[in-house]
């Protein structure tokens, strides 16, 4: 049974999503602070933690970035659950590393849907082999990029948006598709956050950079060898 941590300060909201999560067959434990949940990061690691962003003690956003900046927790699925609902707040969280974004109110069927993805992406993951194409070197496992043998430093986003290209290495994805792939169902369609992140993308991979096609009024690839 997959275990899922869930820090959220509200009792009601809380009590709801254990419930939703528990009649779906997932052990699912709650915290209303902070202290609590770190407490409870020191045993068994769960496969899925939920993360409201408004909290006593200390932000969201914080614990994020402390369990990205852990080896140990560094690729653990983390869903934000926030009141916040403006660009700005979702591009930060999703730039933190976080796997999925939720505003709320939300329903718990569509909560429990994008739990199952988030934990369907992060066991495909898993089984991730590494990539060779050209002098682009991935390994998903080690979370290394390398070009003609010189490491390269992605964000968390930047890295999966590449994993995700490789994956489907020769096929035009489209832009949604993309979007769903690296930041989740819940980001906008309308801004120019993909745009940016190829662009920046594209800048630090070098000569590598060139791999990563436009397909006009699709999205973008990776194609075959420089």
């Amino acid at each position: 049974m997959e275990r899922i941590y869930l820090l959220e300060d509200d009792d009601s909201i809380r009590k709801l999503v254990i419930y939703a999560l528990g009649s779906q067959g997932y052990e699912a434990l709650g915290f209303d602070h902070p202290a609590e949940f770190w407490k409870a990061m020191e045993g068994p690691q769960p496969a899925l933690v939920l993360l409201d962003i408004m909290l006593p003690e200390e932000d969201g956003l914080s614990i994020l970035q402390k369990l990205r900046a852990s080896a140990v927790t560094k690729k653990l699925p983390v869903i934000m659950l926030t009141a916040k609902n403006t660009e700005y707040d979702r591009v930060v969280g999703l730039d933190s590393g976080a796997d999925d974004f939720i505003s709320k109110p939300f329903g718990m069927m569509e909560l429990v849907a994008r739990v199952r993805a988030v934990l369907r992406r992060a066991e495909k993951k898993e089984w991730q082999g590494d990539y060779q194409v050209g002098p682009l070197f991935v390994s998903p496992q080690r979370h290394l990029v390398q070009v003609a043998g010189e490491e390269v430093l992605l964000t968390n986003k930047e890295f999966a948006l590449l994993c995700l290209l490789l994956e489907h290495q020769g096929m035009a994805m489209t832009r949604d598709a993309i979007m769903d792939g690296v930041w989740g169902q819940e980001f906008s369609r309308e801004n120019r956050t993909l745009d940016v992140h190829v662009r920046t993308l594209r800048t630090k991979l070098g000569a590598a950079g060139q791999l990563i096609e436009t397909v006009r009024g699709v999205g973008y690839k990776i194609g075959g060898s420089l």
